[in-house]
């Protein structure tokens, strides 16, 4: 009985298909709004129509589930503009931070979704972050450097350690360790001591945020120094 039911619900609406595209109700225009990163095939394929296909065999509610399984996109807008338009307006994720895992790098966005880890060349100047859990914090660390464009452009990479706070690796291969809370103080306190010393120019190989009121410099050489307003003075105990 359900069989026999399939066949004709079926027959029904290839009837009506028919009929409608009889009436000029085909697919001559699929316009796609706000693709730049979706790969034109795969949207493609997912839409499944051709032009000359009738317009009322595609429905516009699988059309949405479908392409929002595709890692670049959001939220897609998807409807019917009769008689003969498919139109399709997607919010695709934006590229915020190259994640390195396992040794691969893998592009991801704010929420930390993983976008693709094919064709990464075009996205080689974004920052690289490190940890299991860096995706999901990556965003609140770059809305920080964003504030602070003198220490945001000598950042190459930044290390979530133990899941609390960063450590960041500047281009000249010093090393910024960063607190668990007041990130933002740190960073400006950071910038305004660089302002004054050129600090993050120097050759040094770890600067050290974490504790308030005090910046711990290793030189090259292996000595520690605090950097305290204008003062430069010997730090005491070991070397961090």
């Amino acid at each position: 009985m359900s069989g026999a039911m399939d066949r004709t619900q079926h027959k029904i609406e290839t009837a009506f298909y028919n009929t409608t595209g009889g009436w000029g109700f085909r697919v001559q225009n699929i316009l796609v709004d706000g693709r730049h990163y979706t790969d034109a095939d795969t949207l493609k394929a997912m839409i499944n129509m051709e032009k000359g296909d009738p317009i009322f065999a595609f429905h516009p509610g699988e059309a949405k589930a479908m392409l929002e399984k595709i890692s670049w996109v959001k939220e897609a807008h998807i409807e019917r503009r009769l008689p003969d338009t498919i139109y399709i307006r997607l919010e695709e994720r934006k590229p915020l931070a190259l994640w390195q895992r396992h040794g691969k790098l893998a592009l991801i966005d704010a929420d930390g979704v993983v976008l693709t880890d094919r064709n990464l060349a075009p996205f080689k100047n974004l920052m690289i972050v490190v940890g299991d859990e860096a995706p999901k914090q990556a965003a609140g660390l770059i809305s920080m450097l964003d504030a602070e464009p003198v220490i945001e452009q000598r950042v190459e990479a930044a290390t979530l350690i133990s899941g609390r706070r960063w450590d960041l690796k500047l281009k000249s291969g010093a090393e910024v360790k960063l607190p668990e809370t007041e990130l933002g103080l740190a960073l400006r306190k950071l910038a305004i001591n660089h302002e004054e010393e050129a600090l993050l120019d120097k050759d040094v190989l770890s600067i050290d945020v974490r504790e308030e009121g005090r910046i711990t410099v290793r030189t090259k050489p292996g000595a520690a120094q605090d950097y305290n307003k204008a003062a430069i003075t010997p730090a005491a105990g070991k070397p961090i």
